[in-house]
């Protein structure tokens, strides 16, 4: 979804962009763009995947656990083709927590060459639309362990841009990690009362404990790993932890950050049952 995004923004410059796949194919490209395979679970697409490139935009694939053994050596790879500066999309806090697999990721970056930007977003309002689209349009429910915690929501269109932007200027980026949130923090229960305005149904918020919570996304296949990751950041919604407002994103846009409300009223077909 962000990466998608960011090809936006830097289709919208005219920048020649090179796309990587597991297949090496991508549908739609334009003029100054094009595919290659890359595959972060086979070493051996790293080298051609890069070369030549200027700049690196990255990001953690859900199902990658193991980033040391995939992320960190294709950063290693782009610098060693040229790369001056990899964009890197963390997650808020991600600092502060070991656990979650972009810490190894930042640390890596920060030990290496200043080319480096790390985006640290929140809790994306896209969210709604993919990780709990399933709950809302077939059950008309959100379903998280999150408590009445507050989240900052920030939409994914937002973190694109800014991502461009460090991509295209690295010298007014370079050694910087940004805290991106939306400009304002609702909790999942006023994120259900948007969604029943905008979908003309009623729409609940029901508070999943932890196992419940765990299990659920078990049940819909998700890797063990995978599960217990996106378990424990949803219960540090509990306590406040993506409640802050940081002014970062409205900062580096020079306007302020599109709402969680601008996202659903443009969404609304997401959430039928049939879509």
């Amino acid at each position: 979804n962000v990466g998608r995004e960011v090809l936006a923004c830097l289709r919208e410059r005219g920048v020649a962009v090179r796309i990587g796949s597991r297949d090496g194919t991508a549908e739609g490209l334009r003029a100054g763009e094009t595919a290659v395979r890359l595959d972060l679970l086979d070493p051996s697409t790293f080298a051609a995947a890069v070369a030549g490139c200027r700049a690196l935009f990255l990001l953690r694939p859900p199902a990658i656990a193991d980033t040391g053994a995939t992320l960190v050596p294709l950063i290693d790879a782009a610098r060693a083709a040229g790369a001056g500066q990899v964009v890197f999309l963390s997650v808020a806090g991600a600092d502060r927590m070991p656990f979650v697999p972009h810490h190894a990721v930042e640390k890596h970056l920060r030990a290496g060459p200043p080319g480096w930007t790390i985006l640290r977003p929140g809790f994306f309002a896209q969210n709604l639309g993919t990780a709990y689209r399933r709950d809302i349009a077939r059950d008309d429910r959100l379903y998280v362990p999150a408590g009445r915690g507050r989240v900052a929501f920030v939409d994914v269109r937002d973190v694109g841009e800014v991502a461009a932007r460090a991509l295209l200027d690295p010298g007014a980026h370079r050694g910087q990690a940004y805290t991106l949130t939306g400009p304002d923090a609702v909790t999942f229960a006023e994120a259900a009362r948007l969604l029943t305005a905008a979908l003309g149904r009623p729409v609940h918020y029901a508070a999943a404990s932890v196992v419940g919570y765990l299990w659920h996304l078990r049940r819909s296949g998700m890797p063990w790993a995978q599960a217990l990751v996106q378990t424990a950041l949803h219960v540090g919604l509990r306590f406040g932890q993506a409640a802050r407002v940081d002014p970062t994103l409205e900062r580096l846009l020079g306007r302020p950050p599109r709402p969680l409300a601008d996202y659903i009223a443009a969404h609304r077909a997401l959430w039928r049952d049939d879509a």
